[in-house]
């Protein structure tokens, strides 16, 4: 079941990308993060864009008094239609449609401050959300940031939010996907130590995630991805003379990913493979650890960088930023990220629909 009825889509260009036409925007469960943090505030800033409103049915979960009190020091003027069912939002500029959980009281949340509190009602955020999506209810689910400090003070002992999805949703594999305005990566590993992170580069995992690479570009509507794969090693171990990972377990999953039909590159130089794909050479690259990916897309898009749960039976988008307890209540955190995750959100959405409609 989907929320977005009445399109009809088509495909625009020689790259295969989806267009859709039509009114009919899809519904977005927007959570407000980490009650102490920025959270508020980013969701507070974006929802004053109209071309937010043109393009989706925003739905913000989380607590009507929190939003409130960020509006104050904002400056801002909010008008709220508190809703039960996503259905019923009217979803206009100028008000914000809440599902109000009623659950952050913010005499008991500091501003800035890690608190279990807080921590208790960012994941309950998550988990309406989640079930919304679940349910159909909702096309996407977009993320302002959590606290894993203040996540596993309440007693949720999970990463982020990636973890928590799984769960949640009973997930088999899923993969970090980060997208800015020009490059998109994604994870053999993500948050292990180097160690572990080097154990994990097997011939089965490197290649799982090659086609999850492929399936989250065409997710995004690029029917025909082209996929690079960054090596472990400098220079991608040249030829076996700066380690043996490339040889035993990158290229083994190259070669069957391309007996089936996968446009993948060798195992490539990481000093420079993300400077090719910036410019045009690839679609996505697969990092084989976490700051082997996580390095460039900060440096290149720290404001505008979106993280992607990709794998999961839902749509999920977040900001690629953390909860800043230290520019919190100073009203002068940056939406972009948020806006990013919204245009991603949205796109993945229709791009789904359209696969779906037959």
């Amino acid at each position: 079941m989907c929320a977005m009825i009445g399109q009809t889509y088509g495909i625009d260009d020689e790259r295969g990308r989806f267009f859709v036409s039509g009114d009919h925007r899809p519904i977005l469960a927007i959570t407000l993060g980490d009650p102490a943090g920025i959270g508020p505030e980013v969701v507070l800033k974006a929802l004053v864009h109209d071309e937010v409103y043109e393009s989706s049915r925003p739905l913000v979960i989380g607590d009507r008094r929190v939003l409130e009190r960020a509006a104050g020091w904002l400056g801002q003027a909010v008008d709220f239609d508190v809703v039960a069912d996503p259905a019923a939002g009217v979803y206009t500029p100028g008000r914000i449609t809440l599902l109000d959980l009623e659950n952050a009281p913010p005499e008991r949340i500091p501003v800035g401050e890690v608190s279990a509190a807080a921590g208790a009602a960012a994941v309950e955020y998550v988990f309406r959300a989640c079930d919304l999506a679940m349910a159909g209810s909702v096309d996407a689910v977009v993320t302002a940031p959590l606290n894993k400090a203040a996540m596993n003070l309440a007693g949720y002992d999970y990463a982020g939010h990636t973890e928590l999805l799984t769960e949640r949703t009973g997930a088999e594999r899923v993969s970090m996907l980060l997208i800015g305005p020009n490059l998109r990566i994604v994870h053999v590993s993500t948050h292990v130590g180097l160690a572990e992170a080097i154990a994990r580069v097997t011939p089965e995992r490197v290649e799982a995630v090659i086609q999850l690479a492929h399936d989250a570009c065409t997710a995004l509507g690029i029917a025909r991805p082209r996929i690079a794969v960054a090596g472990l090693n400098p220079h991608a171990s040249e030829g076996g003379l700066f380690g043996a990972e490339e040889a035993r377990s990158i290229e083994p999953a190259i070669r069957s990913a391309r007996a089936r039909g996968l446009d993948v590159s060798d195992p490539q130089p990481p000093d420079t493979v993300f400077l090719r794909a910036t410019k045009g050479a690839y679609d996505v690259v697969v990092a084989q650890y976490h700051d082997q990916g996580h390095i460039p897309m900060k440096l290149l898009a720290f404001d505008s960088g979106v993280n992607v749960s990709y794998g999961l039976p839902i749509i999920r988008t977040s900001v690629d930023h953390g909860t800043a307890f230290d520019i919190a209540g100073k009203g002068i955190a940056s939406e972009s990220s948020l806006l990013a995750a919204i245009d991603v959100a949205v796109q993945m959405a229709h791009a789904r629909a359209a696969s779906t409609s037959g």
